[in-house]
């Protein structure tokens, strides 16, 4: 019988439809076809990108070759980093100029790599870099949110093959990011805990939902995913904000991270994903209450118009099952 959960953070219902769950192998395959062509991301094309913010090299020169890790500007902003920050109102409605910042992490100068195959040390450096550039982000006073992200595959939304993610840093507080901070601070009210730290020790103490563990992180189904075989790592230290991660947190981070990507490869066939690092506001006060945390989400299903309708999400395969199934796929 389908099942109404809800999200203990945010209060949203989710529908767990087991009547017709879906099991790995009744989900359409992705597979990543390489469309050839010209890559500006490539090593060699670094004239094609605008200057870089960051860069891990080897004494090499600055936009040029030898390089493991680049940060530059978007090409393509979502927004524009130059100007005041403005506010107005038009009768009932508010508004102002769109002011943030846009850049592209190019994780890696191998076409062909990406974050499931390349080696923990390549990802420990994407952490470390997402790290530095939130900490040089929040020194600008218009910013208030940085959401770090990837999209990989097409049907993610990648425009482009090459591994890479992007950071945005928002002069508001996104509506999502508002509903965690709302929904943990009024558990924290409540009970005096963060809500994160109880997830974490009822997760390691029913195991079903469990995915995989290491010392500082535990990576799990979430008890009302909105999607199958979503997933979370969630840090064991209590911590707001990512950037105050210590060094060998990030280096956990990276193993337990290419660990669930590569049981979601063989376990999924490679499946599109979306990567998200939920991490607090600037200048909010959430150390007591907030958790940071990273959500990986395959897209393995679409949102149509119920989910538009209600807000309610119809994941076909429980959490349980999507945990068995990703603890028991055998990775090298």
């Amino acid at each position: 019988m389908p099942e109404l959960r809800k999200d203990p953070i945010t209060g949203r219902w989710v529908i767990i439809s087991t009547g017709r769950e879906n099991r790995p192998s009744s989900y359409g395959k992705y597979t990543i076809e390489s469309k050839g062509g010209f890559c500006p991301f490539c090593e060699g094309n670094e004239k094609h990108t605008p200057s870089e913010l960051l860069a891990y090299r080897n004494g090499s020169e600055r936009d040029a070759p030898g390089w493991t890790l680049r940060v530059v500007p978007n090409k393509y902003p979502a927004l524009s980093i130059e100007g005041e920050l403005v506010r107005e109102g038009e009768g009932m409605f508010d508004k102002m100029n769109g002011i943030g910042a846009h850049e592209v992490v190019v994780e890696t100068p191998d076409h062909a790599l990406t974050l499931a195959t390349m080696p923990p040390e390549n990802i420990k450096n994407l952490l470390w870099a997402y790290r530095e550039r939130v900490l040089d982000l929040k020194k600008d006073k218009r910013f208030r949110y940085i959401l770090l992200f990837k999209n990989q595959g097409e049907p993610a939304g990648a425009t482009l093959e090459h591994s890479h993610s992007q950071i945005i840093a928002l002069p508001i507080v996104p509506l999502l990011a508002n509903e965690e901070l709302t929904g943990a601070r009024s558990y924290f009210n409540y009970k005096e805990r963060c809500v994160f730290c109880d997830i974490i020790m009822q997760e390691k103490e029913e195991s079903s939902r469990l995915i995989d563990e290491n010392n500082d992180f535990l990576a799990v189904s979430p008890f009302a995913p909105r999607f199958p075989f979503e997933a979370w790592i969630l840090p064991k230290k209590h911590r707001a904000f990512f950037e105050d991660a210590e060094s060998q947190e990030y280096e956990s981070l990276s193993k337990i991270l290419k660990r669930l990507l590569l049981k979601m490869n063989r376990g999924l066939v490679v499946p599109p994903y979306n990567m998200i690092v939920h991490s607090s506001p600037f200048y909010e006060n959430t150390q007591d209450f907030y958790h940071w945390h990273m959500e990986i989400i395959p897209k393995l299903t679409k949102v149509a118009g119920f989910e538009w309708g209600t807000g309610f999400y119809i994941n076909p395969t429980s959490p349980e099952e999507a945990a068995k199934f990703l603890r028991e796929v055998q990775i090298p």
